[in-house]
């Protein structure tokens, strides 16, 4: 385990959590051993020394170069990547595990800066690449297919070759990005520095959030209040960080000649923005049959003449309330894992016995979940905030498919093994999906399996309905601070525009609810991600519809599609299992799988 340099709480430490069993804690160990290991020094003096020889040994040369001497070129760039790659996933995961801890956000900014200065002199190489004819690179492709191997990377560096600014210009952008990234740890700081009283006790966002889960609706009503009282007493700040990223993606857009806010992410998904557009238009014309006629059985169930906003996740009457503990929650997606497949319950058992996952919620550490995949010679660490609900055990086991997919894509190396975050979502989804038919298979009785399917059909709906609704604020908000400075109130009213249409008239909205936009980390780490986990979902169902169906060859089809990561095209990856997601009906699969849990639902009312 990590020797910490100060005191950090038990991991078990902190309300509840002693329920929940042996929490495991991050060994990151595997990236470097301390802020002052040999190997880290080691590796700094690698990026300055190597960056230099680069430039001096390429700048102003790639277009004369043969294929064989491109190939060296492509894999030297390649081991930059991952050095630095290592060193700010170390400090980066050092730093999310305590983000309150000034000495972990100072090392974490002095990497930052030094690995910018270090890679400032490798600007040109994307640049000069796009001015390669395209010729002459297919004929170097066709030469020689260790480099035709890394066409997918060619192909998206010159998606933005319409784009691209001057050298000089593209120099100083690159040098200026820590100014930006200061935004995002302002973000960061103030949120995990947020303190909110619940029963005479002072709890993070992470802990104050959970308790809209909570059966007694009383104590959900007190932390949607006490939520809306914190965030509004610091609203300031968090319109400041909007306004601020959004005018500085606006410059940059304006600059780059982006027809749109969201282009930039279509180009680095890989995805057509048609596409995208198809899906939000498919899920915003499901509104009806979705959220809001879900939402109007939960209504009922709830025995409530109008829902308030403390009540969209709220558990239903009927609901058990127990606890699940770690082991239990290991062993039901470790179970459904190895049902599908037992590679894929081998490939995630390291992360249960080795300090690749993060679980307790403890004092600093960043709210949420995510896995980072870190470098492909190293491997991915998940980071949980677990407090013994079923929908952390669904969390676990999103975070745990996010994981075998890094770990499977890895073979692709440094430079095609990322995935475009319209694919991200894949394994992490269907993860979620095996361990959900898992436990409804051994439902008992029509109540357990009523409250199985709510359980999902409300996931689907924070995951498709929910996430799109933040995309749709996401572009009113791009497009409204093209017009000048916005207001928080002006923010708030662009939040509840989309709120209430994607909700539905089930809902009624309290006072302060218009400010919860401020909580989203994704609005400020990743623009116009969110419409990434809806692509998801669709993809998923509809892959999980073949593989109901019976095909018999779908787990070799699904680990290569896995294997791949970013080296092929969605469409390349989809065909093996017969589905296209540029086809509109795509997308009218996946929401019909939601439809019909809820007519299952709807049918039980009737018996």
């Amino acid at each position: 385990m990590l020797n910490l340099p100060f005191p950090v709480r038990d991991a078990n430490a902190g309300s509840g959590s002693e329920e929940l069993g042996d929490l495991p804690e991050w060994d990151l160990s595997d990236l470097y051993r301390s802020p002052d290991a040999p190997e880290l020094e080691a590796d700094l003096n690698f990026l300055e020394t190597e960056c230099a020889a680069f430039a001096a040994d390429y700048e102003g040369k790639l277009a004369d170069l043969s294929a064989d001497e491109l190939l060296t070129c492509v894999e030297r760039n390649e081991k930059i990547s991952q050095v630095s790659g290592r060193i700010m996933s170390y400090a980066g995961l050092r730093y999310y595990q305590v983000t309150v801890d000034a000495e972990r956000a100072q090392f974490m900014s002095n990497m930052q800066e030094e690995l910018t200065d270090f890679s400032t002199p490798l600007v040109f190489f994307t640049l000069e690449l796009n001015r390669i004819d395209d010729d002459k690179l297919e004929a170097m492709f066709a030469e020689n297919a260790d480099l035709a191997r890394y066409k997918p990377v060619f192909d998206r560096i010159r998606a933005m070759k319409p784009h691209q600014l001057s050298d000089e210009l593209e120099k100083f952008l690159h040098d200026l990005g820590v100014v930006g990234d200061a935004w995002e740890r302002l973000f960061d700081e103030t949120i995990a520095g947020l303190e909110f009283e619940m029963e005479g006790e002072k709890l993070n966002i992470e802990s104050t959030l959970n308790y809209l889960t909570e059966q007694d609706r009383s104590k959900r009503e007190a932390a949607a209040r006490e939520v809306a009282r914190v965030l509004g007493a610091n609203i300031k700040t968090f319109a400041r960080v909007h306004n601020t990223q959004a005018k500085e993606k606006e410059i940059l857009d304006r600059w780059r000649n982006m027809p749109t806010a969201q282009h930039g992410r279509h180009l680095s998904n890989h995805v057509e923005p048609e596409v995208v557009e198809a899906l939000r238009d498919a899920v915003v014309a499901a509104y009806p049959k979705l959220s809001h006629r879900y939402y109007e059985l939960k209504r009922k169930w709830l025995g409530l003449d109008v829902m308030q906003v403390w009540d969209r996740n709220a558990p239903l009457p009927m609901e058990d309330t127990r606890v699940v503990d770690w082991d239990e929650a290991q062993k039901t997606v470790m179970e459904a894992y190895a049902a599908f497949d037992p590679r894929m319950a081998d490939i995630a058992e390291p992360f249960f016995t080795k300090g690749w996952i993060d679980a307790a919620v403890k004092p600093g550490k960043a709210p949420g979940a995510f896995a980072h995949p870190t470098v492909t010679n190293v491997h991915p660490y998940v980071m949980l905030n677990y407090l013994g609900k079923p929908r952390d055990v669904m969390t676990l086991a999103h975070e745990l498919g996010h994981g075998v997919h890094q770990v499977l894509a890895a073979e692709q190396g440094e430079m095609l093994s990322s995935t475009p975050l319209t694919l991200a979502e894949t394994a992490s989804v269907f993860g979620e999906m095996l361990t959900f038919r898992k436990m409804l298979d051994g439902a008992e009785t029509k109540e357990q399996r009523r409250i199985l399917l709510a359980g999902k059909v409300e996931d689907m709906i924070n995951t498709v309905v929910r996430q799109i609704a933040f995309y749709d604020f996401e572009c009113k908000l791009h497009d409204a601070r093209r017009d000048g400075e916005l207001t928080p109130e002006g923010i708030n009213a662009l939040w509840m525009s989309v709120q209430a249409e994607s909700l539905g008239p089930a809902f009624e909205f309290m006072d302060g609810y218009d400010t919860f936009w401020a909580y989203i980390p994704h609005f400020v780490h990743s623009p116009f991600y969110v419409y990434a986990y809806a692509f998801g979902d669709g993809l998923v169902n509809a892959l999980y519809a073949v593989y109901a169906e019976g095909d018999p060859d779908f787990q070799e089809k699904y680990f290569d599609m896995l294997k791949a990561g970013g080296s092929k095209h969605h469409k390349e990856l989809l065909a093996p299992f017969g589905l296209d997601a540029s086809d509109p009906k795509f997308w009218d699969k996946g929401l019909s799988m939601i439809s019909g849990m809820i007519d299952e639902l709807e049918a039980m009312e009737d018996e």
